[in-house]
């Protein structure tokens, strides 16, 4: 895994963007001290949409649930500790 100075970083961004995007991980340093490992992120880190929708038609919720349990709430609220 190659090491970078923060300076050549700075001015060769965004070749080092692509390289990491094409999994190429590197490290930048400062004053020759490892700072961060440069890694591509993945499709799961990026949008997450394939969990969106996963359990479709496997819950139902009710039509109250926004009210659900107001009763018992407002009665702690209003009994106090």
């Amino acid at each position: 895994m190659k090491t970078i100075n923060i300076h050549e970083a700075k001015t060769h961004l965004s070749r080092l963007v692509e390289e990491a995007a094409a999994g190429n991980v590197f490290i930048i340093a400062k004053a020759g001290k490892p700072m961060v490992k440069v890694i591509p992120l993945s499709a799961t880190a990026i949008g997450g949409s394939e969990k969106l929708g996963f359990m479709a038609g496997e819950i139902s919720v009710p039509d109250d649930f926004d009210t659900l349990g107001a009763d018992d709430i407002r009665e702690l609220f209003e009994r106090g500790s």
